[in-house]
């Protein structure tokens, strides 16, 4: 299990026990996160679950492959710690990772 703290582009924080083996994504829906959309519910297929990984866990959390870089040209304001959080499967490695969330999403 892992501490997730996901921050609203407003600055409201929300921490979070996840469990391993899901995402980011679903740890945020099933805890009802704003701002995570997750339209597509997970497949990979839009830019509505775009976080911006915390500086200090961009290394840890990985890079993204090929599919989801080009679910990223939908993101609105995508930078170089973008990431889809469906995409990042929760482990032990990630407790106390820190997830920034856009003010709108793609």
């Amino acid at each position: 299990m892992a501490k997730i703290t996901y921050i609203e582009s407003n600055g409201a924080e929300h921490v979070i026990d996840a469990e391993n083996g899901v995402t980011v994504m679903e740890t945020a829906v099933k805890n009802m996160v704003p701002g995570i959309d997750a339209d597509c519910g997970g497949a990979c297929a839009c830019a509505t679950c775009h976080v911006y990984v915390d500086e200090a866990w961009v290394e840890k959390v990985g890079k993204p492959e090929a599919m989801e870089e080009s679910m990223l040209d939908f993101a609105a304001e995508p930078k170089a710690n973008s990431r889809l959080s469906c995409q990042i499967a929760v482990t032990d490695d990630l407790d106390g990772l820190i997830v920034r969330l856009p003010e709108f999403q793609g």
